[in-house]
C-alpha cells in the first residue's frame, strides 16, 4: 500500500460485486478514481477473461493500482483512457469523491489522517464528479452498458434528471444494512 492512496471501504464490496455481475466474461470495464485499484482488481478476479481498465488523477494511486496488477492510466476521469474504449465498454464503475464539502468533518477521524481530503470532497452537494461521470460515460458505454456509482444521502434523487438526460434508464439503488444509500446502477440506452 502506498501512503495517501485511497482504499475503498467495506461499503464498496457491493459495488464491486454488482459491477462484476454486469460485466460479460469477455467484456470491458472501466474503474474511475481507482485509488489503490482494489475494485478494479476484484472485478478482474471475478471476470478473468474481461478487460479491466482504470484511471486516477493521482500519480501515487496509478502506481499502486499498477502494482496491484491493474491496467491503470493517469489523468482526469475518462481523459487518459484509450480511444478504443469509446462505445465499446460494458461497465463503468466508480467511487468518485462524493462527500459534500460541508460534511467532511463528519468522516471518521482516521480517514483524513491517512488520506487526502480530495479523495472524499465532492463539492458543495457532493455531486461535482458524479455529474461528470454520468454525462461522460455514454461516450464510452455500449448500448445496454451500465454505470455503477457509490454515493449517499439523497444523491441518487438529485442525479436522476442528469441520468435521464444522458440516456440512462432502469436506475436501481441499494442501501447497506443500516438503510443508508450506498450505490446506484443505471443502464445506458
Amino acid at each position: 500500500m502506498h501512503p495517501g492512496v485511497y482504499v475503498p471501504r467495506w461499503q464498496s464490496l457491493e459495488l464491486a460485486r454488482r459491477a462484476a455481475a454486469r460485466l460479460p466474461d469477455d467484456g470491458t470495464a472501466i474503474d474511475l478514481c481507482t485509488g489503490s485499484g482494489a475494485i478494479a482488481a476484484a472485478v478482474a478476479a471475478a471476470r478473468p477473461g474481461a478487460r479491466m481498465v482504470a484511471a486516477d488523477s493521482d500519480e501515487r494511486a496509478v502506481a499502486c493500482a499498477r502494482a496491484n496488477g491493474v491496467e491503470a492510466w493517469r489523468g482526469d476521469l475518462f481523459a487518459p483512457l484509450p480511444a478504443t474504449l469509446r462505445a465499446a465498454t460494458d461497465v463503468v464503475v466508480s467511487v468518485v469523491p462524493y462527500v459534500p464539502s460541508t460534511e467532511l468533518h463528519l468522516l471518521p477521524r482516521d480517514t483524513l489522517a491517512f488520506e487526502d481530503a480530495s479523495h472524499y470532497d465532492g463539492g458543495p452537494a457532493g455531486l461535482d464528479l458524479l455529474h461528470r461521470v454520468v454525462t461522460e460515460a455514454p461516450d464510452f458505454l455500449r448500448p445496454g452498458g451500465a454505470v455503477l456509482l457509490e454515493l449517499g444521502g439523497d444523491q441518487a434523487d438529485q442525479l436522476r434528471p442528469v441520468l435521464d438526460g444522458a440516456g440512462f434508464g432502469s436506475v436501481e439503488t441499494w442501501s447497506d444494512e443500516d438503510g443508508d444509500l450506498r450505490g446506484l446502477e443505471a443502464t445506458f440506452g
